[in-house]
């Protein structure tokens, strides 16, 4: 492997906003799920089709999945993003460019983090309201909406790095 500089990526006012709102996200989800579990049924869905429809069930305390892995998530993300010299890049880094990369690859994983903990939020928020009679589902926007949310960002992130 290459030897890539080891820099420290300051943090701008937009990684800020995102890494401040993903911890807040984070606690609002814990504190949703543990306030709503004491209101769901005894079977709830644990699944859904391409449509956004229920297609599985399963007991109540499958709610807690998607928090552990949010947090799961959140944590090794919170982690990698302080290594951006281990990342694959679609450039070769050198000493002239590596901050301009780092710093759009942090920026991307932050974003990132944002994103999978409101997925995973709405999700939960929506298996809770349908367990509670008050949806039918995810909605059939929600697949291509989650598709676009990570690629979307992602082909964004691969040509900011081929500009710099």
């Amino acid at each position: 492997m290459e030897k890539r500089p080891k820099i420290k990526v300051s943090l701008s006012l937009f990684d800020t906003i995102i890494e401040v709102t993903s911890y807040l996200a984070l606690v609002a989800f814990w504190v949703m799920t543990i306030f709503a579990f004491t209101t769901l049924p005894e079977s709830i869905p644990t699944h859904y089709n391409g449509l956004g429809e229920v297609d599985g069930y399963g007991p109540k305390a499958t709610i807690f999945f998607l928090p552990v892995l949010g947090t799961v998530l959140f944590a090794f993300l919170t982690y990698i993003v302080k290594k951006p010299e281990t990342f694959n890049y679609t450039v070769e880094i050198t000493e002239e460019n590596a901050l301009a990369q780092y710093t759009n690859s942090t920026k991307l994983l932050r974003f990132m983090k944002l994103a999978l903990l409101i997925l995973f939020i709405v999700i939960d928020y929506k298996t809770i309201a349908t367990s509670n009679g008050a949806s039918d589902g995810l909605g059939k926007w929600f697949l291509p909406f989650t598709i676009a949310l990570i690629f979307v960002p992602v082909v964004f992130s691969v040509y900011r790095s081929f500009r710099k």
